[in-house]
C-alpha cells in the first residue's frame, strides 16, 4: 500500500477489471467517496472505452490487459466487475499476486468455482469480498433489526415471488451473458435471484437443504427462464421462491411470516418496509444511496483497517452459490 491517506490509515489503491455499466454509478464512485480508498486504475480491453471511463471519472491510469493491472505495483487491491465466467481466473491471479479482492455477483457460474476461489484466498490469508451489497444497506439492516428484536416472533417461513416480461434484448435474441447457459446456467436467476437468496442467508441464517425445478418456457435463449425452489434454514424456518422471466407483467414481493407477525418488502423496488404484528401495521421508508454500493465499499475499508468484519465474503457468497446450484439441480 502507498503513503498514508486520511488520518493514520494507509491509502488503498484499487484497480477495476471491467469498467462497464455496473461501475458507472452503482460501484465505481463509491470507491472514490470512501476515505482511505483511491480508484487508481481501470482496465478494459477496448482502450478507447477505458480511457473514456477514466477521463469521465478522474481515474489516473488505464490498462487494456487484466494481468498487467493485477501485477501493477501501484495497485493494492482489485475489483473484478466482468461477467461471472471470468471471475475464477481473474480472482486466482489476484490471490497469487497477494492482493485483496472484491468480485461482482454472482460470484461464479458454479459452486465448485466459488470453492476454488475462496480456498485460494484463505490459503494466502487474504480478504475476498463479494458485491452482495444488500447485506450492508440500511434498508435491509432495518429488517434484520426487526427480526433480531423479535418483532414478529419466531420466523416460520420466507417467500419470494419475482416475475417480469422478456426484455427487448430477449425478444430480439441479441446476445446477453445473463442468458448464456455457459455463463449463467440459470439465466436471469443467476444474476437477479442471487441477490435475494444471499440476503435471506444474511437475515435468516444458514440453509441446510434446498431443491427446485427449472425449465425454459419461451425458447428465446439457452439458459433457464422459469425456476421454482424450496429451502430449509438451520433455524427450522422454511423458504420458497419462484422466478419467471416470461410473464405478462413485473411483480416482486418478499414476505417473512413469524409466529407473531410478518414483514413485507421488495429486494429490488424501493417500496416501504411493512411490519405487521400485535402493535398494528408500520410502514417505513429507508432510502438507498445514489451509489448503491457505498455502504458495501465503506465496510470493506473498515474490514481492511481491522475496524470491523465485512458481511459479504467469499465464504458467505460460496454458500449462496451452493443454494442456487441445489435449486437448479446442479449438485
Amino acid at each position: 500500500m502507498s503513503a498514508p491517506g486520511t488520518g493514520s490509515s494507509p491509502l488503498v489503491r484499487w484497480g477495476i477489471i471491467g469498467c462497464g455499466d455496473v461501475t458507472e454509478v452503482k460501484s465505481g464512485p463509491a470507491y472514490q467517496q470512501t476515505a482511505g480508498f483511491q480508484l487508481a486504475a481501470v482496465m478494459r480491453r477496448d482502450e478507447a472505452k477505458a480511457r473514456d471511463y477514466a477521463q469521465r471519472h478522474g481515474v489516473p491510469k488505464v490498462h487494456t490487459d487484466a494481468a498487467a493491472l493485477i501485477a501493477d505495483p501501484e495497485i493494492d487491491a482489485v475489483y473484478i466487475a466482468t461477467p461471472p465466467d471470468s471471475h475464477r481466473a481473474y480472482a486466482l491471479q489476484v490471490a497469487a499476486a497477494g492482493k485483496p479482492c472484491c468480485v461482482e455477483k454472482p460470484m461464479a457460474p458454479s459452486y465448485a468455482d466459488c470453492v476454488a476461489m475462496t480456498e485460494a484466498f484463505r490459503k494466502r490469508n487474504l480478504p475476498l469480498f463479494v458485491a452482495y451489497y444488500r447485506r450492508s444497506l440500511p434498508r435491509f439492516n432495518q429488517v434484520k433489526a426487526w427480526l433480531e428484536e423479535g418483532a414478529i416472533g419466531s420466523v416460520r417461513h420466507v417467500s419470494w415471488h419475482l416475475s417480469r416480461p422478456p426484455s427487448k434484448v430477449d425478444l430480439a435474441r441479441t446476445y446477453n451473458w445473463r442468458t448464456d447457459a455457459a455463463v449463467a446456467p440459470g439465466g436471469y436467476f443467476d444474476d437477479v435471484a442471487s441477490h435475494g437468496l444471499d440476503l435471506f442467508l444474511y437475515l435468516l441464517g444458514d440453509v441446510t437443504d434446498a431443491s427446485g425445478c427449472s425449465t425454459n418456457q419461451q425458447g428465446l435463449y439457452a439458459a433457464k427462464d422459469a425456476i421454482s425452489g424450496v429451502w430449509l434454514h438451520a433455524s427450522g424456518a422454511t423458504g420458497s421462491g419462484f422466478w419467471n422471466f416470461g410473464s405478462h407483467q413485473r411483480e416482486e414481493k418478499v414476505q417473512i411470516l413469524g409466529s407473531d407477525g410478518s414483514i413485507e418488502f421488495s429486494v429490488f423496488g424501493e417500496v416501504p418496509l411493512v411490519l405487521v404484528n400485535g402493535q398494528g401495521r408500520q410502514e417505513l421508508v429507508v432510502e438507498n444511496p445514489v451509489n448503491i454500493q457505498l455502504y458495501h465499499v465503506r465496510a470493506m475499508q473498515e474490514h481492511l483497517q481491522g475496524c470491523g468484519k465485512h458481511p459479504s465474503t467469499g465464504a458467505t457468497a460460496t454458500r449462496t452459490s451452493w443454494v442456487m446450484d441445489r435449486i437448479l439441480g446442479r449438485i
